[in-house]
């Protein structure tokens, strides 16, 4: 807790993807950089590649969203698969999650 006594938030969202249209891990790291960063950009979040750093079609990405209001960072969070099924038609979102400490 800070000076104000409010607490901070920490969301973190873990997204399973498919990629279908990579082939070689060059293609995918390119796909994801660009993913990544549209992410970044559009939600003001940090966002990584987490695993599957082997397998050139499949990923998973980490986005984390912090601040004093827990149903705001989960509601950033919220958008960010819709947003990525929207805007990258190249990328399909399998399964994600939602943790808030």
């Amino acid at each position: 807790m800070g000076r104000s006594g409010r607490p901070a938030h920490v969301a973190v969202l873990r997204v399973d993807l498919d990629l279908p249209s990579c082939h070689t891990l060059k293609e995918k790291r390119g796909t994801l950089k660009s993913l990544l960063a549209g992410v970044q950009r559009e939600f003001a979040c940090s966002a990584a590649e987490l695993d599957h750093l082997d397998d050139p079609r499949s990923g998973i990405i980490a986005c984390a969203v912090v601040g004093n209001d827990a149903a705001h960072v989960q509601q950033v969070l919220q958008r960010i698969p819709r947003w990525i099924e929207g805007h990258r038609p190249d990328v399909v979102v399998v399964d994600h999650r939602i943790e808030i400490r």
